[in-house]
């Protein structure tokens, strides 16, 4: 007994000592990816500072990207590629220097770049961009600026003029010796006709011009965070919160109403029963006593599903609190990105922990294949999907492509932390040998459930307990999706974690409600239902996705499989998510309103 309790001791010891140090990892991680070529920003009057070309790419097509030196413009004098990060990599950057000269509070008019003798194979690559809107990215001194390469003109419905803009104009505000703010724009006066497909020669052409602020360094990303402050979004946030708030109020009403009016009923008679054993004269939930804590079937795959739920809980929740610390900036090149893969690899701990517990609790003897399940029941589809997409990426030479080696960066993450921890967890489940704590005991036979109608059947419910949660979050949806797959960038996390809260405790709520329905009609099975219900309010963010897709204007292979690839895992995890959370709501209520009769 007593080496057991040093065993015991000495796990738990390596486990915080684990702990610490992936917390130090974490920190290192998210730390390193924010550090930029001038560490300190400051520069002296014609110093050189930092200017990188990124990618190109349809604007309607976030996920399409090209590397900007595909097409052909001015190449720089020196060609210089710049390490890049793994969030970088994520997040689908590929930064080179580029041929401008923008020196600190240095002004240029109408420098030449250089001249081009275009191909008639490079003017049809041209006219190509100009006719999907192409835009460009680039980065100074970790600003990040656009530009669309050319515009396309009608005269009437069936005529059209392509035109390549060959001279931008650069806007750049400094304070003091920091770079604050930088604008770029095109000269509409100095156009390439690329209409007709033949041979042309081009002058690409530049101009910079220094203006002084008083604006303070400090405040210089807040030009990218204005969005979300908008008065008018600000008023849809207000709106969706206040609608949230009447909703979790009118629900905890109902149920409070069924605690005192039906419940307390029930109860009141079990009290004054005497032949509470013989069920007589007894329906509704009262009877199913023997048969409601029933192990469900495919119990090991459903505490694999309440595990990785669990998991996917803790990673949402970890990576908005990070978000709500301020630790995510404005166009932070996969800062999130990198914190989400990192947080993920940690928290395997709690899916092995997680799954394996509960399934020891439901008597279970495949402990090993019920941690594979909850290691790779999200991970999984998840890996395949990207192999799939990353290949697709390759084809068609995206930056989107991640190579071989920042994959085996990725797969190591998994190896070394992800793995280990996995294992970790599973042995602690194993450990525990906690005893599953149900009020009354199950009888031998199960009880046969009689005849319900159609809307009691699980596709109805699942219909009825995922609308409600969508109908409180969909407002929220827009700015997430438009953050993701496309080009605003969402800061607004103290607002999405009200809006997280508010889904949760609605999920839990109604949940709890068609629970209580389901064993008024003496239907016993409520495991599954329970988790299929909590977890519906994601094939309703499934829906939710061909309808945005439509509504932008994506197109193309590439960017169709990217956007319900991606979304297809985004939503089955959601679905795992708000599934376990349905089921523990359930679990919950269930043994509250058995454990408070006394049963024979």
């Amino acid at each position: 007994m007593c080496s057991l309790f040093l065993f015991a001791e000495r796990n738990r010891r390596m486990a915080n000592s684990a702990e610490c140090f992936l917390r130090t990892l974490v920190v290192i991680g998210i730390l390193s990816q924010v550090t930029s070529d001038a560490f300190d920003h400051k520069y002296n009057k014609g110093d050189p500072v930092p200017l990188y070309v990124n990618k190109v790419g349809p604007y309607c097509n976030p996920s399409e990207t090209y590397p900007y030196y595909d097409f052909p413009f001015c190449p720089p004098d020196l060609w210089q590629e710049k390490e890049e990060s793994l969030g970088e990599v994520l997040n689908g950057d590929r930064l080179v220097s580029a041929p401008y000269k923008l020196n600190f509070r240095l002004d240029r008019e109408s420098q030449v770049v250089c001249r081009r003798n275009l191909t008639r194979k490079e003017v049809a690559l041209f006219q190509t961009a100009v006719a999907k809107d192409y835009y460009l990215q680039m980065y100074y001194d970790d600003l990040p600026i656009w530009q669309f390469i050319g515009v396309a003109q009608t005269n009437n419905v069936d005529t059209f003029k392509y035109y390549l803009f060959t001279k931008v104009h650069f806007d750049i505000f400094y304070s003091r010796d920091h770079v604050i703010e930088i604008n770029m724009s095109s000269d509409s006066s100095n156009l390439a006709d690329l209409t007709e497909d033949k041979v042309i020669d081009i002058e690409f052409l530049y101009s910079v011009n220094w203006k002084e602020t008083d604006l303070p360094f400090d405040t210089r990303m807040q030009k990218y965070t204005m969005f979300a402050h908008f008065p008018l979004n600000m008023k849809k946030h207000q709106f969706a919160i206040t609608n949230s708030f009447w909703t979790i109020i009118l629900l905890v009403g109902c149920l409070v109403a069924l605690y005192v009016r039906v419940l307390r009923k029930d109860f009141n008679e079990y009290e004054n029963d005497e032949e509470l054993a013989d069920n007589q004269g007894h329906t509704g939930w009262k009877i199913i006593h023997g048969d409601v804590f029933r192990y469900p079937k495919y119990k090991c795959c459903l505490a694999a599903a309440i595990g990785c739920g669990t998991q996917l809980f803790a990673v949402v929740l970890s990576v908005i609190i990070v978000g709500v610390a301020g630790v995510f900036h404005p166009y932070d090149r996969g800062v999130q990105k990198v914190a989400s893969v990192i947080i993920y690899a940690i928290t395997n701990v709690i899916a092995g922990f997680t799954a394996v517990s509960f399934y020891h609790q439901l008597e279970g003897s495949y402990s090993a294949k019920n941690l594979f399940l909850a290691g790779s029941l999200f991970c999984g589809p998840l890996f395949l999907t990207f192999c799939f997409l990353n290949t697709v990426a390759g084809i068609y030479e995206s930056t989107a492509e991640i190579s071989m080696g920042n994959i085996v960066k990725i797969l190591l993450i998994w190896v070394f932390i992800a793995l280990p921890l996995l294992l970790l967890g599973g042995t602690l489940g194993k450990m525990t040998k906690s005893e599953f704590q149900a009020p009354c005991r199950s009888t031998k036979c199960p009880r046969e459930i009689p005849p319900l109608r159609w809307y009691r059947a699980a596709l109805p419910q699942m219909a009825i307990a995922g609308f409600l949660p969508f109908s409180v979050f969909y407002i929220e949806l827009y700015p997430i999706f438009a953050s993701i797959w496309g080009f605003k960038e969402f800061t607004a996390y103290g607002v999405l974690c009200v809006f997280f809260i508010f889904l949760v405790t609605i999920t839990a709520l109604v949940s709890i409600g068609l629970t209580y329905l389901q064993l008024a009609a003496e239907d016993h099975q409520w495991w599954w239902r329970s988790f299929l219900c909590g977890g519906s309010t994601g094939l309703y963010v499934y829906a939710y996705c061909f309808f945005f897709y439509f509504q932008s204007e994506m197109s193309g292979f590439l960017q169709t499989s990217f956007f319900f690839g991606y979304m297809t895992c985004s939503c089955f995890g959601l679905f795992l998510l708000l599934g376990t959370v349905g089921f523990r709501a359930s679990l919950i209520f269930v043994r509250h309103i058995y454990s408070s009769i006394k049963f024979e």
